[in-house]
């Protein structure tokens, strides 16, 4: 494979993403949309591991960066983020896959934690002008995802990140942003989750499912042994479930 190239999709420092090509023909891209609740002390280099093990395996991984919120006001490196920007820099990056030379028809958003609420809401951006999709995402995987930001803030998951990231707690105007008022989903989505996180609850992921497949989506709950972090750990079963996920896709 090769080594990851850094390539730019807007003029903010944290505006890139990193591409990597297995050796021969792709078996589709995978984006990789890292976590950490959407704050700038957390960067891409979270996803680097999935990208390289995915990459590995046939797949070319688009490890993106994106504009986060800081905790200081003043600003800080990565910052600039929260709604909308942030969603705006994950369209954006999505969208410079059309200009990378390669087959778009399977599209994986893969994404941890906050990233996995990204990575969803990128499924749905294209119902809204704003984020008009050039790419579409054909297939999402949400790894310990925040998929419900309603109940993210009334469990106070993050110490307050998700009124850091919205900018005031969660209303009817946030609709749009939350992946839990997107319902249904117009393609499969699996929610890999660990049984003992204690930083995202599974619950997350067991009340998405519950609601996508009632509303008639196709949403799958796998319920992994481990904690917030197996689910990105390559070297563990959790991970292997994750696999196995993207070889039933292609």
């Amino acid at each position: 494979m090769t080594e990851p190239q850094q390539v730019a999709y807007g003029e903010d420092p944290s505006q890139y993403g990193e591409l990597t090509l297995p050796d021969g023909t792709p078996r589709g891209v995978v984006v990789v949309v890292h976590g950490g609740f959407w704050r700038a002390a957390y960067d891409l280099d979270l996803g680097r591991p999935l990208a390289a093990d995915l990459a590995a395996r046939g797949w070319a991984t688009w490890n993106l960066e994106y504009r986060r919120v800081v905790g200081d006001p003043g600003g800080g490196p990565g910052g600039g983020g929260g709604a909308p920007a942030t969603l705006d820099d994950v369209a954006a990056g999505i969208d410079r896959l059309a200009l990378l030379g390669l087959d778009l028809s399977t599209v994986v958003a893969l994404g941890h934690s906050a990233g996995g609420h990204l990575a969803a809401w990128s499924a749905s951006r294209g119902r809204f002008e704003r984020w008009a999709a050039g790419v579409p995402v054909t297939h999402v995987v949400s790894q310990a995802g925040v998929l419900d930001l309603a109940a993210a803030h009334d469990q106070g998951l993050g110490s307050g990140a998700v009124e850091a990231f919205l900018g005031h707690p969660p209303g009817p105007a946030d609709d749009p942003v939350d992946p839990a008022r997107q319902l249904p989903l117009d393609v499969p989505l699996w929610c890999v989750h660990g049984r003992a996180d204690d930083v995202v609850p599974i619950s997350q992921s067991e009340g998405y499912v519950a609601a996508a497949t009632a509303a008639g989506a196709r949403a799958e709950l796998v319920a992994v042994d481990g904690d917030h972090f197996v689910v990105v750990d390559t070297a563990s079963p959790a991970w292997a479930r994750t696999v196995a996920i993207l070889d039933t896709i292609a």
